[in-house]
C-alpha cells in the first residue's frame, strides 16, 4: 500500500467544491473529481473519496467511525463538534456499542410493516396540502404559481414526523427554523460566519429545551408517540439517558423532514427538466418507486458524509493513516459510470440501481423507508398534475453544502 501525498490542488479543487456558485449544479466538479482525484489527500489527516466503490467499502468497514472529542480535527475541514452531554450522546457521533444500543431503541418505529401503517395519513396529508393549493389558484388557470416546496415538500414530511413523535401542530414553524439553522451546521466550519454560528448555538439550545419541557407532561400521560415511548425506556431501565432520549428526538425530527423535503424537490425538478422521462412516467405510473431510487441517485439530498480512520487501512490502493478523516461525496459516488452506464443521465427506467444516498453499514439511515414512502405518495398525487406545469423562475437552492436542496421551486401552468 502507498500513502498519496499532500496536494495543494486537491486542496484548491476542494475549496472551489465548496463554492457558493457550486451549490446549484456540483456534478461537472464531481466528475472531474471522479476523473482527476479519486483518492484525494488535500491535507494532513484529511482524504476525499468520490467513486462508488471506495466510498461504500469505507461506510461498511468497522475500521473507520466516528472521533471521539479528543481526536480532534484536520484544520477546520471537519464538521463543528460540542463537548458537551447533548453532542456527545447524539447517534450520529457514537460507535458501537452505545449506537447499536440507541439505534435499537427507536428502529421498530421505522420498519417496514410500521411504515406500511402509515401510508394512508401520508396520503391524506398530501391530498390536504394538494387540495389547499389548488384552491388558493395555484394550480388553476389564470397564471397562478405555485411553491413546491412551501406547498407541499416541506409541510408534508414536517406533519408525518412530528405526529409520529407527538410533536403539537402550534409548534411545527419553530421546528422547522431551528432544523434549519441545524442542517447548516453540518456544513464544514470554514463556510460558517461566527454570527451564523451564533445563531446554530441558539437554535440547538432552544430546540433541546423545547423537547425537554415535553417530558414531564408526557410522563403524566403518556400518548401512543415515540417520545412517550422513548420516556418509558428512560425511566423503566436505566438504559437511555435524558442527554440521549432529547438527542435523539432532536435527531428523528431534523433527519425526518430535511431529507424527504429534498428529495422531493429534486425528483420534481428533474421530471421537469426531463419532459420524456416525465412522459414515461405518466405512461406508467407503476415507475414511480423507480422514479424515486433514480431521484436518490441522480441528486441525493445528502451530498457528503465523514468517517474517522480508527486504524490504517487501504482504500482504492491508498494507505488512509489511523487518526485520519474521509470525506465521501455521495453525490459523486453515485454517478460514478462504473455504477451505471449513462450515469449522468435521468432515468425513471433505470430499474434495481444501487445508490448511497441513505448511507451504507451501520449507520445507514433509519428513516429511509418512510422517506421513500412520503416521496413515492407524493409524486404519486402530483402526476396528474406535472404534465401542464412547468419551472417559472431560476430554482432557489439553500446554501447548504452537505444538507443540500432547494429553498423555492415555483411552478405554473405550462402555456399551451
Amino acid at each position: 500500500m502507498s500513502e498519496r501525498p499532500v496536494r495543494p490542488d486537491d486542496l484548491q479543487a476542494l475549496g472551489e467544491l465548496f463554492a457558493p456558485a457550486t451549490t446549484a449544479d456540483p456534478y461537472p466538479a464531481y466528475a472531474r473529481w471522479r476523473a482527476e482525484r479519486p483518492v484525494a489527500r488535500p491535507r494532513e489527516r484529511l482524504y476525499v473519496l468520490s467513486r462508488f466503490a471506495d466510498c461504500e467499502a469505507v461506510l461498511a468497514d468497522p475500521a473507520f467511525g466516528r472521533a471521539t472529542d479528543g481526536d480532534g480535527r484536520p484544520g477546520n475541514l471537519g464538521p463543528a463538534r460540542r463537548a458537551d452531554g447533548l453532542a456527545a450522546r447524539s447517534m450520529l457521533a457514537l460507535n458501537p456499542p452505545d449506537h447499536t444500543r440507541l439505534r435499537r431503541l427507536v428502529s421498530r418505529a421505522f420498519t417496514p410493516a410500521r411504515v406500511k401503517e402509515l401510508a394512508p395519513r401520508v396520503e391524506e396529508l398530501t391530498a390536504e396540502l394538494l387540495a389547499s393549493a389548488v384552491d388558493g389558484g395555484a394550480m388553476e388557470g389564470g397564471g397562478g404559481r405555485f411553491d413546491l416546496i412551501a406547498g407541499l415538500a416541506l409541510p408534508l414530511p414536517v406533519a408525518v414526523i412530528s405526529e409520529l413523535l407527538g410533536i403539537p401542530a402550534a409548534d411545527r414553524p419553530r421546528l422547522v427554523a431551528w432544523s434549519d439553522a441545524l442542517a447548516r451546521a453540518l456544513d464544514p466550519p470554514f463556510l460558517i460566519s461566527e454570527e451564523e454560528r451564533g445563531r446554530q448555538r441558539a437554535a440547538r439550545d432552544e430546540f433541546a429545551a423545547y423537547l425537554r419541557g415535553l417530558l414531564p407532561s408526557r410522563r403524566r400521560s403518556p400518548g401512543g408517540d415515540l417520545i412517550s415511548a422513548l420516556i418509558g425506556v428512560h425511566d423503566a431501565g436505566g438504559t437511555l439517558t435524558e442527554d440521549e432520549l432529547v438527542g435523539l428526538c432532536m435527531l428523528l425530527l431534523i433527519a425526518g423532514h430535511e431529507t424527504t423535503r429534498s428529495l422531493i424537490g429534486a425528483a420534481v425538478l428533474a421530471l421537469l427538466r426531463h419532459p420524456a422521462e416525465l412522459a414515461a412516467l405518466a405512461a406508467r405510473p407503476s415507475l414511480i418507486g423507480q422514479a424515486v431510487e433514480e431521484a436518490l441517485r441522480y441528486d441525493p439530498p445528502v451530498q457528503m458524509v465523514s468517517r474517522f480512520a480508527l486504524r490504517s487501512t487501504e482504500v482504492g490502493g491508498i494507505t488512509v493513516a489511523a487518526g485520519s478523516f474521509t470525506l465521501m461525496l455521495l453525490g459523486a459516488a453515485n454517478r460514478d459510470e462504473a455504477l451505471c452506464a449513462d450515469a449522468e443521465r435521468f432515468s425513471v427506467s433505470r430499474n434495481g440501481q444501487r445508490n448511497l444516498s441513505f448511507g451504507h453499514g451501520i449507520h445507514f439511515c433509519l428513516g429511509a423507508p418512510l422517506a421513500r414512502l412520503e416521496a413515492a405518495i407524493a409524486l404519486r398525487q402530483l402526476l396528474p398534475l406535472l404534465p401542464r406545469l412547468r419551472v417559472a423562475s431560476e430554482p432557489q437552492w439553500r446554501p447548504n453544502t452537505v444538507l443540500r436542496g432547494l429553498e423555492h421551486l415555483w411552478l405554473e401552468e405550462a402555456q399551451p
